[in-house]
């Protein structure tokens, strides 16, 4: 890069984003290289960088006295290289026909400049696969309730022919549509599907991934309480409920198995129960995919997030013109969805919330300290980085090396 001192303000928003602090680019969007090496602590106590930084400025400041030092260090090797020396007294020696010095001038009016030296700083975005296996495992468990508090309430829905469905307004402009229902759950398919790969090629994604893990498996957490506390009468009355086992546990078990193996879905005939009303889990999933495809790629994918969201909004619409969820559920999921992703993402991105105090109402909330565990290294907003995964790479370096056999005597 050239000298610090002729950069333009797009060559200072280039360098913050290299240096992953994307969040001062709009509050530095006028800054160019002189202003930039002219910033100090007391910049960073005052509107607008105070609004953004998560640190008082330490990192910014701590990379800008680099930059200081490599200016100073390249200011005094270009005078060296255009024939003079910085700080030499006028008439104090005698230049060459070449324009150099006479050595013994050369080697008295040398400047001694001390280099510091700079410990490696630790990554702002470790990668810490441990803790993303334990959200994993968090979110498994969630799962495996849900299953399990699934089978328990359709032991208490009110047969349908005693309690008819709720009266509900969707219901009274919409006829129900039967295949409705397969067209919300092969959305959510590809939904997931592209999440997938997107996630996989996230430079950073264990950290994205114990995000996704965790929220997720909250959400169904709270869906254990909410279809327990409260059970609803089925929706419609062209629902088949599998019949009640009262009390015979083990054919309870064989039935949650073969939930858990069939994901939930009905379109591959795991989900026979009733019951799972409030809320709607096929809306949390088609909501929380979309909102974390948008989050982790770049703004200028605008078209691929317009199909995300045209999936997502069409699924929803279709779990309603199917009559299977009041809409009392999926505006109820989609509320606690899009709160909780906005909630967490908001404490992770600015470092003052990650901290317990008086002001920072929510560190009131119970998953707080689970929160701080998972986020506790990660300073700033996490870029959107992509780079292929560790196995293609691996793949593709060994492509490229070549080996012969060695004849020996």
């Amino acid at each position: 890069m050239k000298n610090v001192a002729a950069w333009s303000t797009k060559d200072v928003s280039d360098w913050l984003s290299k240096e992953s602090m994307p969040e001062y680019t709009h509050a530095l969007s006028q800054t160019d290289g002189p202003a930039l090496l002219r910033l100090t602590e007391a910049d960073f106590k005052v509107p607008p960088l105070s609004r953004v930084s998560p640190d008082g400025g330490e990192r910014l400041l701590e990379r800008m006295e680099i930059l200081r030092i490599e200016t100073h260090i390249e200011d005094h090797k270009n005078g060296h290289a255009n024939g003079h020396v910085a700080g030499i007294p006028n008439g104090t020696s005698k230049p060459q026909r070449n324009g150099t010095l006479e050595r013994k001038d050369f080697e008295r009016e040398m400047i001694h400049i001390p280099m510091p030296t700079i410990e490696p700083t630790r990554s702002s975005f470790p990668t810490e696969w441990g803790k993303t296996g334990i959200a994993f495992i968090y979110a498994v468990v969630c799962f495996v309730t849900t299953s399990v508090v699934i089978s328990v309430v359709h032991e208490r829905v009110p047969p349908k022919e005693h309690t008819p469905p709720l009266p509900d307004k969707f219901f009274d402009l919409f006829d129900r549509r039967e295949w409705a229902f397969s067209i919300c759950e092969i959305n959510g398919m590809l939904l997931v599907g592209l999440w997938l790969i997107q996630w996989m090629l996230l430079k950073h994604r264990s950290i994205v991934g114990r995000r996704f893990f965790f929220i997720v498996g909250t959400l169904y957490l709270y869906r254990c309480i909410t279809m327990y506390i409260t059970t609803l009468p089925v929706p419609g009355m062209h629902f088949k409920c599998s019949p009640k086992l009262l009390g015979n546990w083990e054919a309870q078990m064989r039935r949650i198995m073969k939930m858990i193996a069939g994901g939930g879905l009905s379109i591959t005939g795991s989900h026979t129960m009733c019951g799972d009303y409030l809320y709607s889990g096929h809306t949390v999933m088609l909501t929380l995919t979309f909102l974390f495809i948008k989050e982790y790629s770049p703004r200028r994918f605008w078209l691929y997030h317009w199909a995300c969201l045209a999936l997502s909004a069409t699924g929803i619409f279709c779990i309603l013109l199917a009559h299977d969820h009041y809409t009392v559920d999926v505006v109820v999921a989609y509320f606690i969805t899009t709160r909780l992703f906005w909630w967490y993402h908001t404490i992770a991105n600015q470092q003052s919330l990650k901290e317990t105090s008086q002001s920072n109402l929510l560190s009131r909330v119970w998953w707080y300290k689970l929160f701080q565990y998972f986020e506790e290294n990660v300073n700033g907003t996490v870029p959107r980085n992509y780079q292929l995964p560790l196995a293609v790479r691996a793949m593709h370096w060994n492509r490229g090396a070549k080996y012969s056999r060695l004849d020996t005597q």
